[in-house]
């Protein structure tokens, strides 16, 4: 070998040597850039629909380098060619000590700050309107027997609609899980929905609704009217719930479909949301004698009785007391 080819080699090795080095603290840099921790202006991050990259890293994140933005460029148009994926827009809940890959990452996904609404059981339709209008500007009132009262889980930019379908959805899968349930041979769902509406105005707790559903249960089977109060007081308010006093005998004697003192059988609708919890109580259908029932203010609590003597009897001690 050469002089010249001696020292062509030498060149060239300390050159790949060189460009070896080069490529490792390049990619070492990268990888540092990607993983260091970053600085959050803000949690959580707030992105805007047609916010370009460039604008969500610098409105987000604390002395972002043009370095950097380029290299995040570069990171996402692969990102998105290799998986589909782009960044989103919405709001972000980015921890502390978190990475700009971390950051990468999760506005890659769909927003991951949830809102949560709970439909509270008895609710009327006035206050899940009230719940519903801090949330959503357009959205309209839900009847009764659409949704199952309970805690619904939602991203911040879903639209009312979306919320809606996910509230139908859930009320769909419970009344297929329980469709072989005995009670669905002698009612069906919206019947179901109602005389859960009557245990949600009338029961105190769980025991107390089991009850109550067997009264309901006997009185329809032998066509006795079922004389609850709560059908009255929705009759009177239209729903609202705010007579702000007892109920009078001249109250039950008001025309109304919903009147069940008047009229047999169960209301035409709920006359309230229904809990997930007092349709599986619903589901148990529960047993006992009992016909009539009313609420003893002294023991906070409502008596049963078998007969119309017994429950009369009852009535006129507790009168007396």
């Amino acid at each position: 070998m050469g002089l010249e080819e001696q020292i062509l080699h030498y060149y060239l090795k300390t050159f790949s040597l060189i460009f070896i080095i080069f490529i490792f603290l390049f990619f070492f840099y990268i990888f540092y850039l990607f993983n260091k921790n970053i600085e959050i202006k803000h949690n959580p991050i707030s992105i805007n629909k047609g916010d370009s990259i460039d604008e969500v890293l610098k409105n987000n994140i604390f002395d972002v380098s043009i370095l950097e933005i380029a290299f995040v460029k570069i990171y996402l148009k692969i990102n998105s060619y290799i998986h589909k994926s782009i960044f989103h827009y919405g709001e972000f809940d980015i921890q502390s000590n978190s990475s700009l890959l971390d950051f990468l990452n999760i506005i890659s996904k769909p927003s991951n700050v949830l809102f949560k609404i709970t439909i509270v059981e008895g609710w009327s339709q006035n206050q899940l309107n009230l719940e519903l209008s801090k949330y959503f500007t357009d959205f309209h009132t839900i009847p009764y027997q659409d949704v199952i009262a309970d805690t619904y889980y939602f991203q911040k930019n879903s639209d009312f609609d979306f919320f809606l379908s996910k509230l139908h959805n859930f009320k769909i899968n419970y009344f297929k899980k329980n469709k072989n349930n005995k009670l669905n041979h002698k009612f069906n769902i919206n019947e179901l929905m109602i005389i859960g509406s009557l245990l949600e105005k009338e029961g105190l707790d769980e025991e107390d609704k089991k009850q109550i559903s067997s009264v309901i249960f006997n009185r329809l089977d032998k066509k006795m009217k079922l004389q609850i109060d709560a059908t009255v007081l929705f009759a009177i308010t239209k729903g609202k719930y705010d007579l702000n006093r007892k109920l009078l005998l001249s109250d039950l004697k008001i025309n109304h479909p919903f009147n069940t003192y008047i009229y047999r059988g169960l209301p035409p609708e709920p006359i309230s949301y229904v809990g997930k919890n007092t349709l599986d109580i619903l589901f148990e259908n529960n047993k006992n004698d009992f016909l009539f029932y009313f609420f003893n203010y002294s023991l906070n609590k409502h008596i049963f009785s078998k007969s119309f003597k017994e429950h009369k009897e009852k009535l006129n001690d507790y009168r007396k007391k």
